[in-house]
C-alpha cells in the first residue's frame, strides 16, 4: 500500500523528501512523492519513493533506540558507491543526506539509490520464477559466485582500505556482540529470554572467545549475506542483479559472511537442532537448491580458503543472531519499538544458542 504524500510515514515524511529530492535531483516531479514501506523494519528502514519523475529507495537508520554503529548511513553508501565497478552487483547511490538542517528529508542520516526490479526471495518463491529444480540450482550458484567476488576485491583498490581495521576482526566482533548481549539481558528485570537460555548464550560467547581461528584472508566482508538481501533477475534466476543491505560492512574475515550464510540456510532433511534454530520459512528446502555443504565446497573452490575450521564461523554466526534477536524482543518488551517487530521470535533464541553449541562441540553442519 502506498502512502499518500500528504501523510508523513514513520520516519519520513513524503513532502520533505519529494521537496530534497527535487532540489538535489533537478526535477520538480520529485514533489510529488509517494512512500511506501519495504520489508519487516526491524533493521535500517527502507522506503519506495515514487513520482512521476521515477522511483527509487530511500534508507535510513531505525526509528528508536538503536546500535549506531550497526545503523550507519555514511558507511552504507559509502561501500555500495566503492563496489560500483567491480564484480559485485549493487545499486548505484543516488543522492545523501546527513539528516541536519531545515531541507533534510529525514531527522537522521539517509541516502538514496536506484531503484533495482527484480526477485528477492522471501519465505516462498514467485509463481513461476525458479520453477525447476535447475533453476534452482543456479539461483544458489549465483549466490556463492557474488560472495567470492566480493572476497576477491582488493579493498586499497576501490578506496575502502580505511574502511575497517581487518587486524583483531573476529576478537573484536566477539567482544561487540557480547557487549550488544550484555546490553540486552540489563536493560530490565524481565529479560527476552529464559534464565537457561541467558547462562548458555553467556557460556557460548565465552567458547568463541577461547577458540578464535586464524584469519586467512581480509576482505570486504558484507555482515548479513543472505539470499533475501539479494535481488535476482525476472526472468534468470542464475543471476543477481543487487546485493542490499550492507549497513553490517566492513573489513575482516570472510568466511564469517559465509558461516552467517549457513546458519540462515535451510535444506530439507535437516536434523532438529537445525530445525528448531530455522523457525521462519525458507525456499531453499525445495528441491534444487544446494545443501549447505555443497555451498561450502563451491565457495571453497571459488576462493581457495581452507574450510576446516568453518564450524567455528557458523557457531558465531549463530551467537550474533541470537544477540541480534534477542535485542529486538527486548527493546520490543521495553516498549521502544513496535511489537510487531517480534513477530515470529518468541522462542527463537534459545534454539540458535544450541545450534551454536552443536557447532563446537564438533556437530555437522
Amino acid at each position: 500500500m502506498t502512502t499518500s504524500a500528504r501523510k508523513p510515514t514513520p520516519g519520513a515524511d513524503p513532502a520533505a523528501v519529494g521537496g530534497w529530492l527535487a532540489t538535489t535531483l533537478h526535477d520538480e516531479r520529485w514533489r510529488e512523492a509517494e512512500l511506501a514501506p519495504i520489508g519487516a523494519g526491524r533493521s535500517n528502514l527502507t522506503y519506495r519513493v515514487a513520482s512521476p519523475a521515477g522511483a527509487v529507495v530511500l534508507r535510513r537508520p531505525p526509528v528508536g533506540s538503536v546500535a549506531a554503529t550497526a545503523h550507519d548511513m555514511g558507511r552504507e553508501q559509502r561501500v555500495i558507491s566503492a563496489l560500483a565497478d567491480t564484480d559485485v552487483p549493487v545499486p548505484a547511490v543516488l543522492a545523501t543526506s546527513d539528516g541536519a538542517g531545515p531541507d533534510a528529508p529525514t531527522d537522521a542520516p539517509c541516502f538514496v539509490m536506484e531503484l533495482v526490479d527484480g526477485v528477492v526471495p522471501l519465505d516462498e518463491l514467485p509463481a513461476g520464477w525458479a520453477g525447476t529444480e535447475a533453476e534452482r540450482a543456479r539461483a544458489g550458484t549465483a549466490l556463492i559466485e557474488v560472495l567470492a567476488a566480493l572476497h576477491a576485491v582488493d579493498p586499497a583498490s576501490v578506496g575502502l582500505g580505511d574502511f575497517g581495521r581487518p587486524e583483531g576482526f573476529l576478537e573484536r566482533q566477539i567482544r561487540r556482540w557480547g557487549k550488544q548481549w550484555a546490553a540486552a539481558r540489563d536493560s530490565d528485570d524481565d529479560t527476552a529470554v529464559d534464565g537457561d537460555t541467558e547462562s548458555e548464550l553467556t557460556r557460548l560467547a565465552e567458547r568463541l572467545g577461547a577458540a578464535v581461528p586464524v584469519t586467512q584472508r581480509h576482505t570486504v566482508v558484507h555482515g548479513d549475506y543472505r539470499m533475501d538481501n539479494c535481488v535476482f533477475a525476472a526472468d534468470d534466476p542464475g543471476r543477481i542483479l543487487a546485493v542490499l543491505d550492507w549497513e553490517m560492512s566492513t573489513l575482516g574475515d570472510p568466511l564469517a559472511d559465509l558461516g552467517l550464510l549457513l546458519v540462515y540456510w535451510q535444506q530439507d532433511g535437516d536434523d532438529p537442532i537445525w530445525r528448531d534454530a530455522q523457525r521462519l520459512p525458507a525456499p531453499t528446502k525445495l528441491p534444487g537448491f544446494p545443501t549447505r555443504t555443497e555451498l561450502v565446497d563451491a565457495y571453497a573452490a571459488r576462493t581457495g580458503l581452507d574450510v576446516g575450521e568453518l564450524p567455528w564461523y557458523v557457531g558465531f554466526g549463530a551467537f550474533k543472531l541470537a544477540v541480534v534477536l534477542a535485542g529486538i524482543l527486548s527493546r520490543v518488551r521495553a516498549g521502544s519499538v513496535p511489537e510487531e517487530m517480534a513477530e515470529g521470535l518468541d522462542g527463537a533464541v534459545g534454539p540458535l544458542v544450541a545450534l551454536g553449541h552443536h557447532l563446537l562441540d564438533g556437530g555437522s553442519f
